[in-house]
């Protein structure tokens, strides 16, 4: 009898092994429970390293991925999309969830972009759209049409998080920073959405644009720390495009580097983690945070 339960018990362990096998890569300090959030933005340049070393970042991650703008330099042509991005970061497009870029938009109305993408992108050719992931609601943005208080995609935005279950945790990204230290500085007009977001309660927003990593602390709708209800902001345009740097260091800004690499968050029941990882290993930034 003992050996028929011998039996028994390694026939369940070899079942259980082969479906975490086929289930793919696992992190063993991710609770069940707990969804990987992971990507950045500026990312593809033909004839450049830097999206192949992040590229192969996102080989050793699970979860979603997300592309957060200028995904394919320089103008986000379908070619350059099969061409500088497909080749790196594209083998991963079956678990993207994009949102467009400046860049994107050099090609009339994104079409390059949403070619490529198809589906992944949002339904309409918008380039915004919503989805769950784990227990939290994620909102993807475009920075590149209206963002107006008065535009479809603030009435849109309304209506979403409106409808967000009571108690999920919720996050945005879309490409233009609300502030930056980076070339590009602030981007005024984001004033209304990130507002919308404050009034929501959003925990946190990821940007591109400057080629830079920055993290902020908790934030209002002017700017202010707001350790209680503020969104943390982070801009990971650190994809692959050139780097540049930090000009002017602006208040709320508790990080800076500049360096190829991507952003991991772990999305639990009422918390995240975040962790950046660097391509060459030179600097990393993590943290922890309780949901509102």
């Amino acid at each position: 009898m003992r050996i028929r339960g011998l039996v028994v018990a390694l026939s369940l362990a070899a079942v259980a092994a082969c479906s975490e096998s086929a289930s793919g890569p696992t992190t063993p300090s991710a609770a069940p429970t707990t969804a990987v959030f992971v990507g950045a933005g500026d990312i593809a340049t033909c004839g450049t390293t830097g999206s192949a070393a992040t590229a192969a970042l996102l080989d050793r991650q699970p979860g979603t991925v997300f592309a957060a703008g200028d995904n394919a330099y320089q103008n986000g042509s379908e070619q350059e999309y099969f061409d500088c991005y497909g080749p790196t970061w594209g083998r991963h497009r079956s678990r993207t969830r994009p949102v467009p870029g400046n860049h994107e938009y050099q090609t009339p109305g994104a079409i390059g972009y949403f070619s490529y993408f198809g589906s992944l992108a949002g339904p309409g050719n918008l380039g915004y759209y919503a989805y769950t992931l784990g227990a939290w609601q994620m909102i993807a943005l475009n920075s590149e049409v209206d963002v107006s208080a008065g535009s479809a995609q603030a009435a849109w935005l309304k209506d979403q998080l409106a409808a967000t279950t009571v108690g999920a945790c919720t996050a945005a990204y879309w490409h233009r920073p609300f502030v930056s230290s980076g070339p590009h500085g602030d981007n005024v007009d984001m004033r209304d959405l990130f507002e919308i977001l404050y009034d929501a309660g959003v925990e946190f927003l990821v940007v591109g644009h400057d080629h830079i990593y920055e993290r902020f602390d908790r934030l209002d709708a002017s700017g202010r720390p707001d350790p209680v209800r503020g969104i943390r902001e982070f801009i990971v345009g650190t994809g692959g495009a050139p780097l540049t740097g930090p000009v002017r260091v602006r208040s709320g800004s508790q990080m800076q580097a500049t360096t190829w690499g991507i952003i991991r968050f772990d999305l639990s029941p009422g918390s995240y983690r975040w962790q950046f990882i660097a391509a060459d290993q030179s600097f990393s930034d993590s943290g922890f945070e309780m949901c509102h």
